[in-house]
């Protein structure tokens, strides 16, 4: 199975996130950092946003029960 590549505009779709946001929960260590694709191009990996897309929503859960 390959893998994509997902480009900014899309990842903040993806997870509700601006771009403020999600630079500073990749500064905390808490979001993927993405894969530099050339000298000024950037993309993170389809799976690992859904991996946090994953671990957020178990989280959430967690703290409801």
């Amino acid at each position: 199975m390959a893998q994509e590549f997902l480009r900014l505009p899309a990842v903040c779709s993806r997870t509700g996130l601006k771009r403020s946001q999600l630079y500073r929960l990749m500064g905390s260590g808490l979001f993927p950092r993405p894969i530099k694709l050339s000298e000024r191009s950037a993309a993170w990996l389809e799976t690992e946003v859904e991996r946090w897309q994953k671990e957020r929503i178990a989280a959430s859960r967690c703290e409801v029960a």
